[in-house]
């Protein structure tokens, strides 16, 4: 494996980190008290964003986007996600599941997604169905050449904010495979409204809400893909989503460290820095140990996707950073709250809310357990990763 970092990719990640101190870490405070941005902020950063080629990183140039490889994104979003998350996610994104558009589709989602004019949201959750992606309830009936809608979504990002919906829902209710089709359902469309938001226990302005359907009408031409063929073009990208998740991990546990090294230094106890306990010392190195090891198998996982690796090993390889980055964040997390002691279990300070922000990273794009799963099944039928 090689992780030599391109000159121009090198330069990139110096540029997203002054976009991240000068454009983001100002405004985590009000994010904090206020869930959100004002909306002038707001669009000043996505237009700073478009203007340094932040945006739409995993995107073909050919559409606007950076067009990185999947370690290059990684690397990015490491660095993107120093940030608190609420921030982070105010840089335009445009989800792989669009590359299915067709050209109408295209003009109308994807390209509005990349330039940060269109948001997008991604409705597949339900009240009675995480895990179980494939147990969804919600239905969609084809009649007089539309489709029409029946359900409810849960714990959908962005959901009171998006501009359009990218629907999951079942319409072949009598097949074993290929019953689920995806739709792109605009805001506005009679029938479609925005539940309950939700009050979450981290990532201030990164909210969720449910998405209502009650015979939501849905025109043909907005099927994105082929009917029944919702989970074949949303599948391609759940290892890179799972990988995106581990690289978003590190940027907190690298901010988390470096402030747990520079508080050691600075608080004096019984008339020395705590830095010069081994006990500190000890919390600190493990921290180190952790975020290195989340690295590597973040980057191997990416490099193991950008070599065309079989899909396979690289879902195994996915899940075993998601897993591991997730977890070890957790640990950084606790650890680094403990160095500050009292302090650390202050609002205003960056960590705790690292500390309450870091719990949903072992749920979401996959629990834990659900990781576990997956590697130990691969590892039952190929061997470790063969």
């Amino acid at each position: 494996m090689d992780f030599t970092i391109p000159d121009d990719l090198a330069e990139f990640r110096k540029v997203v980190r002054r976009f991240v101190d000068n454009e983001l870490l100002p405004h985590e405070d009000h994010v904090e008290e206020h869930d959100g941005l004002p909306e002038e902020v707001e669009r000043s950063i996505k237009k700073k964003a478009v203007e340094i080629g932040l945006n739409a990183i995993g995107m073909p140039e050919e559409v606007g986007g950076a067009g990185l490889d999947v370690l290059g994104q990684v690397l990015v979003t490491e660095e993107l996600f120093r940030a608190l998350g609420g921030l982070a996610e105010v840089v335009p994104t445009a989800p792989s599941i669009l590359l299915a558009c067709d050209d109408a589709q295209r003009e109308r989602f994807l390209l509005p997604c990349v330039t940060g004019d269109k948001q997008w949201c991604f409705a597949l959750t339900e009240p009675d169905t995480g895990s179980d992606a494939a147990g969804i309830k919600t239905r969609a009936e084809h009649r007089d050449g539309s489709w029409v809608i029946n359900g409810r979504k849960r714990f959908i990002s962005h959901a009171d904010s998006a501009d359009f919906a990218i629907v999951f829902a079942v319409t072949h209710p009598d097949r074993e495979k290929d019953r689920i089709t995806a739709f792109l359902v605009e805001r506005g469309t009679h029938g479609f409204a925005v539940g309950q938001t939700h009050k979450t226990m981290g990532h201030r302005g990164y909210r969720q809400a449910e998405l209502v359907f009650d015979d939501c009408v849905v025109p043909a031409e907005n099927v994105l893909g082929e009917p029944g063929h919702g989970f074949d073009i949303a599948h391609g990208g759940l290892s890179s989503g799972r990988v995106m998740t581990a690289a978003r991990c590190l940027g907190p546990m690298a901010r988390l460290i470096d402030e747990g090294v520079e508080w050691a230094k600075q608080r004096v106890q019984f008339g020395r820095p705590i830095a010069d306990y081994q006990a500190i010392q000890f919390m600190l190195a493990d921290c180190a140990t952790d975020l290195q090891a989340a690295r590597m198998l973040t980057y191997s996982a990416a490099w193991a996707a950008d070599q065309g690796e079989a899909a396979k090993i690289v879902s195994a390889k996915a899940s075993v950073a998601k897993l591991f980055a997730s977890e070890a964040l957790g640990r950084v997390a606790d650890r680094v709250l403990q160095i500050f002691g009292g302090t650390g279990y202050m609002n205003e300070t960056y960590v705790e809310r690292a500390y309450r922000n870091a719990r949903i990273e072992r749920i979401w794009e996959g629990t834990s357990e659900i990781q576990r799963i997956i590697i130990a099944r691969n590892l039952l039928k190929r061997g470790m990763f063969a």
